[in-house]
């Protein structure tokens, strides 16, 4: 039913914006200019006018029709909830006190206790 209201939906956009194209011009912005125009007397409703209301008025009821069945499906739900579940978790555990390796924290030791010594490596 959603797909068959869309598939309107879009043809009464179409026919909408053809009608609007194929209308007469009346000169500058707001019908200023081309005689009479929207800020005097009311103009005749041609059959193009009253077209153009009857699409429009279509529109805005498809789109209301859109909407509301639109947040009938969401029913509360969140998109996140379904695209595809929770986001994985990433583990980032720092190692406990006992399993550090005090031995590799401590620079090597010197031959002979002596400052000046070359360094020795150490075997591990």
């Amino acid at each position: 039913m959603e797909n068959v209201i869309l598939i309107v939906h879009l043809l009464l956009a179409l026919a909408l914006i053809g009608v609007v194209l194929m209308q007469r011009s009346e000169g500058g912005g707001l019908g200023m200019g081309g005689g009479g125009g929207a800020m005097s007397q009311r103009s005749a409703a041609t059959a193009m006018g009253k077209v153009t209301w009857v699409l429009a008025t279509a529109f805005i009821i498809t789109s209301i029709t859109l909407t509301v069945i639109s947040a009938k499906n969401a029913s509360g739900s969140s998109i996140l909830d379904r695209v595809g579940g929770s986001a994985p978790a990433v583990e980032q555990t720092a190692p406990a006190v006992g399993d550090l390796d005090t031995d590799a924290l401590l620079p090597p030791p010197t031959a002979g206790g002596d400052a000046d010594a070359p360094l020795v490596p150490r075997a591990d």
